[in-house]
């Protein structure tokens, strides 16, 4: 007949570790069955054996007998009781031995992750660098029209050198860190520009400011 055993119980009955009752479910061992979300061991009864007589289960309802020099079972019970205590430690090796192998797979998992993120870093880095080159380049191209004008004005004075820079850097060389006057001024900014002021001019969609004029007309 089967009946339904708590793992704790059914280790008791057998003088068994509660590690080595979960390590035989997993194994497959023992069949398990979960009732109202707690798990039992299915067993049946004429196939469960006692606890040996020198485990700690056979132990609490043994009556105490005298002690006898001579008794031939001492040994026999020391050999069944460190059998349990073998399968025990074997169950806890083999959890170790598991522990191990999954940090294993996370520290590989974590190397390859770390390689990755150092290659796409590195492929960034180029992309970027490239694109500064590319910008560089460009530069001077960005007031063309306007060079050659102011050229032609000024008959044959010297073209004037430009430094294009962001607006986050232009507030910081005139000194503006209220963030409602950095708007203010940005919309001065972006105004003058259609208006066709040559101090100004956009490169890939950004204005950008000719460091070398003055601007304290927009500053006011």
């Amino acid at each position: 007949m089967e009946t339904l055993m708590k793992p704790a119980e059914y280790a008791k009955t057998l003088g068994i570790s509660r590690q080595a009752v979960y390590a035989k479910i997993k194994k497959g061992i023992l069949t398990a069955r979960e009732v109202e979300g707690k798990l039992y061991i299915v067993v049946d009864n004429e196939t469960v054996e006692p606890a040996p007589q020198g485990s700690p289960a056979a132990a609490q309802n043994r009556p105490a007998a005298p002690s006898s020099p001579k008794s031939k079972a001492l040994p026999e019970e020391y050999r069944k009781l460190l059998a349990a205590k073998d399968e025990t430690i074997a169950v806890l090796k083999e959890t170790v031995e598991d522990l191990k192998e999954s940090n294993r797979q996370i520290s590989t998992t974590l190397k390859g992750e770390i390689d990755l993120l150092k290659s796409a870093f590195s492929e960034m880095r180029s992309l970027y660098q490239h694109r500064i080159e590319q910008l560089k380049a460009e530069e001077p191209a960005c007031g063309e029209e306007e060079l050659i004008e102011a050229d032609v004005k000024a008959q044959g004075q010297a073209q004037t050198l430009r430094e294009w820079i962001g607006a986050k850097r232009f507030f910081r060389e005139q000194r503006i860190v209220n963030e409602k006057e950095k708007e203010k001024l940005l919309k001065k900014l972006k105004k003058a520009y259609k208006r066709g002021d040559t101090r100004l001019c956009k490169i890939d969609g950004k204005l950008k400011i000719d460091a070398a004029q003055g601007y304290a007309d927009l500053l006011e």
